[in-house]
């Protein structure tokens, strides 16, 4: 393949294998990944001129942000990093609010971190190395999302450019059916290189950590009826992982977010769940927002990171059955962790058909998994974890993409209902035919 043309085109950075940093290039929090060629990015003319090269040279163009994603670590592809798009501009919007625009290499830390010197936030994940652009097209479920949504139900435009290589300015004026497909279809639809959020009023955040002993069964009982009335300021975590290491105690805890500086309203709220046995307060405190989110260093690029044996699902209703099923999964597999985040509020007031992301109604975001750890699980315990986790799903309304590292091209079919993956393969027909941005939960071509 001769590069010396990207190299004469763009004003970033074009690296091969033999080039010196090839090998940090290509590493990432996913893994390390071996493109064809890596392109990072300086301008938007860049980002033009790798999307024509990717579709001249008929390789499928890869895209990273942030670096999470496991679609990173395939072989083949040109592999276009953002990372240097990394801008934050905050404007006053058509209504006197504020409207952020954020480039698409940007990271979610960093953009907190600005946000609150401003007293601004957005609905983000909960992690501050995750990319601004994975988590927002694949939907973004986090801290704010009962106060706020997803991180895609803020976003209102965006700066797009095409398998063609072209640039669009997106919103409801102008392309509204590529902005519905951007709010939660992935990125199947170009390279995202500006998204604008409108944002909001956040002087701080107060967040609880929660010490919980006794039966799981009865604790994820009292913390579904809490939330089934809570405020919607009020989101909250719950995690049981097994012993891993000494910053990641063994155990279960329950972690809670309340969007403003009113600690009193967070302990109103929490108060019938700290009166049952075996909750204990083990923190509460008023924090600024970015201190909230992990911080997950990047693996050492030789690590060999276990398999995960589960999944996640997104439920509606967190019934008893429900509960046995995720609590037994877990007790059953000494190294495994259980997850689950509450939804409603805002998230729940989205009408289905306004966004692609599936299963509205649902109350719970649930994951389960068991590590598969070379030398300790045989292929029965394999097929006995992926038979007891494929009844936890079918118990769901949905799954969500952004918590699944599956490569397989036909995971979207599990993603999307039928009449939503209608509409978005007829949107990926209008924008990328050939289907050059295909190395994501693929929507392929109506």
């Amino acid at each position: 393949m001769d590069i010396a043309p990207l190299r004469s085109a763009v004003s970033g950075a074009v690296l091969a294998a033999e080039d010196q940093g090839w090998d940090a290039a290509r590493a990432s929090h996913a893994g390390v990944g071996r493109p064809d060629v890596i392109v990072r990015v300086s301008s938007l003319d860049d980002v033009s001129e790798a999307v024509r090269f990717a579709a001249a040279s008929r390789r499928v163009a890869v895209v990273r942000g942030g670096g999470h994603s496991a679609w990173c670590t395939l072989d083949e592809g040109v592999l276009i990093d953002l990372s240097a798009l990394d801008a934050v501009e905050v404007v006053e919007d058509s209504e006197g609010g504020a409207l952020v625009r954020i480039g698409g290499g940007a990271r979610w830390g960093d953009v907190a971190r600005i946000l609150s010197d401003q007293g601004l936030g957005i609905s983000s994940g909960d992690t501050a190395s995750v990319g601004v652009g994975g988590l927002t097209l694949g939907g973004g479920i986090g801290w704010m999302v009962r106060a706020w949504g997803l991180a895609a139900d803020q976003l209102v435009g965006a700066q797009l450019v095409t398998a063609e290589g072209e640039v669009v300015e997106v919103s409801d004026a102008s392309h509204p059916d590529l902005l519905w497909a951007l709010r939660g279809g992935g990125g199947n639809f170009g390279i995202v290189t500006r998204f604008d959020f409108r944002a909001h009023d956040l002087p701080a955040v107060v967040f609880a950590e929660l010490g919980l002993s006794g039966d799981a069964r009865t604790l994820l009982a009292a913390l579904r009826d809490v939330l089934a009335t809570a405020p919607r300021e009020l989101t909250v975590t719950y995690m049981d992982v097994p012993a891993m290491d000494p910053n990641a105690p063994a155990g279960a805890t329950i972690a809670a977010c309340w969007a403003g500086a009113d600690e009193d309203a967070l302990r109103a709220a929490l108060a019938p769940l700290l009166a049952v046995d075996g909750v204990v307060e083990n923190d509460l405190a008023v924090r600024e927002y970015p201190d909230i989110l992990l911080d997950h260093p990047a693996p050492e690029p030789d690590q060999q990171m276990p398999g995960f044996i589960g999944g996640n699902t997104l439920v509606v209703d967190l019934d008893e059955a429900t509960i046995d099923a995720l609590v037994a999964f877990r007790e059953s597999t000494p190294a495994s962790v259980l997850f689950l985040r509450s939804l409603g509020g805002a998230y729940g007031d989205v009408p289905q058909e306004a966004t692609p992301f599936p299963a509205r109604d649902a109350t719970w975001f649930a994951m389960a998994g068991g590590f598969d750890i070379p030398g300790l699980v045989d292929d029965a315990e394999r097929a006995r974890l992926a038979s007891a986790w494929a009844a936890i799903e079918d118990r769901g309304a949905g799954v969500y993409g952004n918590f699944s590292t599956s490569t397989d091209p036909a995971f979207a079919e599990r993603i999307y209902p039928t009449e939503t993956m209608a509409r978005l393969a007829a949107i990926k027909t209008k924008w990328d035919p050939r289907n050059l941005f295909a190395r994501n939960h693929n929507v392929v071509p109506a």
